[in-house]
């Protein structure tokens, strides 16, 4: 069961934004990842617990951020409930879409699971909702990803394989590079792994 540490920053200007604990795993029903968000003083701030099927759709998402919450799930496309500080009121939404998005790493794995995508395959469009810090608001977004490589490599726990995928936001044309190995991201766009304390898990 992986269990580490990410650090999150701006990806524009690189201000520290925080850091992410988070322990994951594979399960019966798929594969479930929780963490805790604390800021760059150590506060809590925030926390994610998301959980996939075999196929790499949300079965459940749990966010907290700034005392809003979200929840949701795949139905009829992607279905949500947001709740506001107080609680007084809760909006449900639902989009057309294959899954949901966040600055947590968690979602890029997500995503990249429910892809599987092969080495010079074309190119897949993705439709997804963002839930953008810090107040949980729901964007939609259309983005494309493509495997660029998958490489191998030796470690002291045996063989790694980190692929690399091309990920293009349909909106603006910007494009950035995500390192993934199993469940685990070791680099993209605002975050950094900074600490592993096991192997990353291999999917089937």
């Amino acid at each position: 069961m992986p269990r580490g540490r990410y650090s999150l920053h701006d990806p524009h200007d690189h201000t520290p934004l925080g850091e992410e604990h988070f322990h994951c795993a594979p399960g019966p029903s798929g594969w479930r990842y929780v963490s805790q968000l604390t800021s760059p003083s150590g506060d809590f701030t925030g926390s994610v617990d998301l959980a996939v099927d075999e196929l790499g759709r949300p079965i459940r998402v749990e966010l907290h951020a700034s005392d809003w919450q979200v929840r949701g799930a795949a139905l009829d496309g992607v279905t949500w409930v947001r709740t506001d500080p107080t609680g007084e009121h809760a909006t449900e939404g639902n989009v057309q879409a294959h899954a949901f998005a966040g600055s947590s790493p968690a979602f890029l794995i997500a995503t990249a699971r429910m892809l599987r995508l092969a080495p010079d395959a074309p190119a897949r469009r993705v439709r997804l909702v963002r839930f953008t810090d810090p107040v949980l608001a729901p964007r939609t977004l259309d983005q494309s990803w493509s495997l660029l490589k998958s490489e191998t490599h030796a470690t002291d726990n045996g063989p790694l394989t980190v692929d690399e995928y091309q990920v293009s936001d349909l909106d603006t044309g910007e494009q950035h590079s995500i390192h993934i190995a199993g469940d685990v991201v070791l680099a993209a766009p605002g975050l950094e792994l900074e600490h592993l304390e096991s192997p990353p898990t291999v999917f089937r």
